[in-house]
């Protein structure tokens, strides 16, 4: 037998397992393009040598508040590697770490206890104050130019100083995360309410020339979210890349950098398609919305199989939830809609459902966009096979919705080979780190693109 060797588990007993599969399997391991991993004294520099910015311990000379936000774990940010030369450039400004709050933003996720803060911001988070967002709270600090109000958590709206630390990862609503989107997960819930239901997603396309985008960027100046620190991993969740400075000067040039090293072909004629959702398999939730994408180009008849840890089980999003939605879920979906709805936009918006009818190509001043369309639009003949390795999800019914759930890989393995009428040869795509990848094919124009944003 060969064998398929992945890592899961992210946060938790992260870890690499292998699954053996037929020696008659044809396997293509589709990995990342990412550089080399970057060491400690890189990771300094870049803090050091910031975009558009002065050096934090300069910009936070005379601030007595600051505030770190850090995305939750439904993201693979490493944000401990950083919180100990943020700390230190903070206590040359004459900030103690006691000063110093660290407040993990997950918007309308889960409420996540506060050893997901030192989870994610490593050992030296024990020196701050650990706060993690509550999205029924929030002080008005603002509004957008989009007619948005930026309702921020209590603990922004007091701060003199608001960094964010984050990465930057294909996003179906907004092409790139990352950016100002860390402000996202600190906003109050009828401020997420504005921005996913006042703007058109980008459906799976890779552009940051997008309303939703536009307005986050507002936001982030209105709430004084001017200095931030990026970090970019590979297929293993270790940095390869690291920039810090205004995340309006640089975050264009990071989703540039993103689209070329996570760069992965589609499926092409591939009659088994793998995607592991790790690193964001911390939940079924997420590991659905983020790790799919793969799944929906292939080959009608193809076998599909999603991969996913899941120790946190189900999982949560407020917004769209998985199984797990409230009575009459789809009502008040209209009504969220409804809420946010300007008259002076409805014609803009009949518009533009008109032309979305028609391929329509980006401009080449922004990041290209992908070919990977809005999720479910390519039939399916085949079920996804959703396997939960080392008793992951306990909580989860194997029998779920839309997805035959199994934690025996073999038996997944003999479901695939009936579902293949038990050819001897099959060809298999496995993306190793499906939410990160992005499924896009460039142009001339695009290629000249990447090449100017990432030199």
């Amino acid at each position: 037998m060969n064998e398929i060797r992945l890592r899961v588990g992210a946060w938790y007993e992260d870890r690499e397992i292998a699954l053996p599969v037929p020696d008659d399997w044809d396997v293509d391991i589709r990995r990342p393009a990412t550089p080399a991993p970057i060491c400690e004294a890189e990771i300094e520099r870049a803090l050091l040598q910031p975009v558009a910015q002065r050096p934090l311990s300069e910009v936070a000379a005379g601030c007595r508040r600051p505030v770190v936000i850090l995305d939750d774990l439904t993201r693979p940010t490493p944000a401990g590697v950083v919180i100990p030369y943020l700390l230190s450039q903070l206590r040359a400004a004459g900030i103690p770490p006691a000063a110093v709050t660290l407040l993990m933003g997950g918007g309308t996720h889960q409420p996540a206890p506060v050893d997901s803060v030192r989870l994610k911001a490593g050992p030296e988070a024990g020196a701050c104050r650990l706060v993690v967002h509550d999205p029924g709270r929030g002080v008005t600090v603002g509004r957008t130019s989009f007619g948005t109000p930026v309702i921020v958590d209590p603990e922004v709206a007091r701060a003199d100083l608001v960094i964010g630390v984050g990465g930057v990862y294909p996003q179906h609503s907004v092409g790139f995360g990352g950016g100002s989107k860390l402000l996202l997960g600190v906003l109050q819930r009828r401020s997420i309410v504005g921005l996913h239901y006042g703007h058109s997603s980008v459906g799976g396309r890779y552009s940051l020339d997008n309303d939703f985008r536009g307005d986050l960027d507002e936001m982030a100046v209105i709430a004084g979210m001017r200095w931030t620190v990026t970090l970019h991993v590979d297929a293993d969740r270790r940095v390869v890349r690291a920039v810090a400075g205004d995340p309006l000067a640089y975050h264009a040039e990071a989703a540039a950098f993103s689209l070329a090293a996570y760069e992965a072909t589609l499926p092409g004629d591939a009659d088994v398609v793998i995607a592991n959702a790790y690193p964001m398999d911390v939940s079924l939730t997420f590991a659905r919305s983020k790790g799919l994408a793969p799944l929906h180009q292939e080959r009608c008849g193809a076998s599909r199989i999603l991969i996913a840890a899941c120790p946190e089980g189900l999982g949560r999003h407020g917004l769209f939830p998985y199984l797990n939605g409230p009575r009459f879920e789809r009502q008040r979906h209209l009504l969220r809609r409804l809420s946010v709805v300007k008259t002076r936009t409805l014609p803009a918006k009949a518009l533009s459902r008109l032309r979305r009818r028609r391929p329509v190509r980006p401009a080449a001043s922004v990041v290209p966009a992908a070919v990977v369309p809005a999720y479910g639009n390519v039939p399916a003949r085949q079920p996804v096979r959703l396997y939960l390795p080392g008793g992951g999800g306990r909580d989860l019914d194997p029998h779920l919705e839309h997805l035959h759930g199994s934690r025996d890989w073999s038996e997944v393995v003999a479901a695939i080979t009936t579902e293949q009428d038990r050819r001897e040869r099959l060809s298999v795509a496995v993306y190793t780190c499906s939410p990160l990848q992005c499924l896009a094919f460039t142009g001339t124009e695009d290629t000249a693109f990447l090449a100017q944003a990432t030199a």
